[in-house]
């Protein structure tokens, strides 16, 4: 009997939830990156927004992104419960039981798309709609599970925030929105192939066709070196929009660069020199590709505050 089997024969709930536990289920770091950018988003774009309302507006824009993590969680618990990287999460540890999980992404999903409507607009309120239902549907349920590709057009959930914020304050889509867009939705998979690479056994345990498991290390690393290397236009392409100015340009020549170097080194190894113990080329190119989104984003904050004193140089 596998682990997953194991699962599916065990209680939904072993033990008694605690406050920690809901807000595991709302994926609190994917939360983080989905407020930041959006609130990027919102600053960045040319129409000022009402203190309160951008407040009220990233609010609900991080709900709708917690709900996306409670309905990822409530449908992949059985992968899950194999995974080590995820087995400790409240479902497959027992303490919130599946139902609980979809009630509560359910819930907080209408909230969201309802109130950012009212807050704001219905353009944003659509797109937030949209992109819950792209991360649990199109991603979680379908691609997920199906292709090697997955993350590569999965990725596009990840990058609707800054569209989101930016039709918070516009009430509509443009150019910048669409290379901010962009910008996510490239760097996402080298950023999480260099982290299935050290992971390939988790993802090979729980049935995930990740492109490491499908295809092996080598096509993986020769991937990840050529989405680094498109990733670089499509970054220095925000510098002919108004909203990236110096700051901007020092942050995406010297994160494109490391980027680059990081993704070459990556793509020079080879599975001899990379022992079940040995994954620090990969880990530090993970760890770097935290930091390149959000320095670029935060480039953008620092130059729309430029502007509003005059110091911008574009």
């Amino acid at each position: 009997m596998t682990d997953a089997s194991l699962y599916a024969a065990s209680p939904e709930r072993s033990a008694e939830p605690e406050f920690r536990d809901y807000i595991a289920l709302l994926k609190p770091r994917v939360m983080s990156l989905v407020v930041f950018t959006a609130l990027v988003g919102l600053l960045v774009a040319p129409n000022p927004v009402h203190p309160m309302i951008a407040f009220t507006a990233i609010l609900f824009i991080a709900l709708g992104g917690g709900a996306s993590g409670a309905l990822n969680m409530w449908y992949d618990a059985d992968i899950d419960a194999v995974m080590k990287r995820t087995r400790k999460r409240p479902i497959p540890a027992g303490r919130i039981a599946r139902g609980e999980a979809l009630a509560l992404g359910l819930a907080l999903s209408g909230i969201a798309v309802v109130m950012l409507g009212l807050a704001a607009n219905l353009v944003a309120a659509g797109l937030l709609a949209f992109t819950i239902f792209f991360y649990v549907v199109i991603y979680t349920m379908w691609l997920k599970r199906w292709t090697p590709q997955n993350i590569v057009i999965g990725g596009a959930a990840g990058a609707f925030p800054p569209m989101i914020g930016w039709a918070v304050a516009t009430g509509g889509v443009s150019l910048e929105s669409v290379l901010m867009f962009g910008l996510i939705f490239v760097w996402t998979p080298p950023h999480f192939w260099s982290l299935a690479l050290f992971m390939k056994s988790d993802y090979g345990d729980a049935g995930v066709p990740m492109l490491p498991v499908t295809h092996g290390r080598d096509a993986t690393r020769r991937h990840i070196l050529a989405y680094t290397l498109l990733l670089v236009p499509v970054s220095l392409a925000l510098l002919a929009t108004p909203i990236a100015g110096p700051a901007y340009l020092i942050a995406a020549l010297v994160l494109n660069t490391r980027f680059v170097i990081g993704a070459v080194r990556i793509w020079r190894r080879d599975d001899a020199a990379c022992t079940a113990d040995d994954h620090r080329v990969e880990k530090r190119f993970f760890r770097l590709s935290l930091w390149y989104l959000f320095l670029h984003f935060g480039a953008l904050l620092m130059d729309a505050a430029l502007a509003q004193t005059g110091w911008g140089m574009f």
